[in-house]
């Protein structure tokens, strides 16, 4: 069955060597494996992604990946002092000027990186 097996995010960028400079800069992500043009990071619990070219990068209007954190305001703040910017949606929830969103049984943040795709810090509460 699918479900006892790893997923793996892919993550879309249409000028990979700017996206790499924000995850590897901005992000702190260590670059595992390059192929295709594109490249692996590994992270928690055998997880992964791959960065990859295509010009259909940043055209999905929902999250392309999360990470599961323990403290999402350590993570929001750590990432802002890395030039990380928030994203801010009209929702149940979100308060005015606020980063973090509380909903659903977790605490969430939004950013994009540079090709537009939209990722997410969940933490469960």
């Amino acid at each position: 069955m699918l479900q006892d097996h790893p997923l793996y995010a892919y993550l879309p960028a249409n000028d990979v060597t700017r996206a790499r400079e924000f995850y590897e800069t901005r992000l702190g992500f260590t670059p595992e494996e390059e192929q295709a043009g594109g490249v692996t990071y590994r992270f928690g619990e055998g997880t992964a992604c791959f960065l990859y070219p295509t010009p259909n990068a940043g055209t999905s209007k929902a999250s392309q990946a999360f990470w599961q954190v323990e403290d999402v305001e350590r993570e929001v703040a750590e990432l802002k002092a890395r030039g990380v910017v928030f994203e801010h949606y009209d929702m149940p929830g979100a308060v005015a000027g606020s980063d973090i969103v509380t909903a659903g049984g977790a605490k969430a943040a939004w950013f994009k990186d540079t090709e537009g795709n939209i990722l997410a810090l969940i933490q469960p509460i």
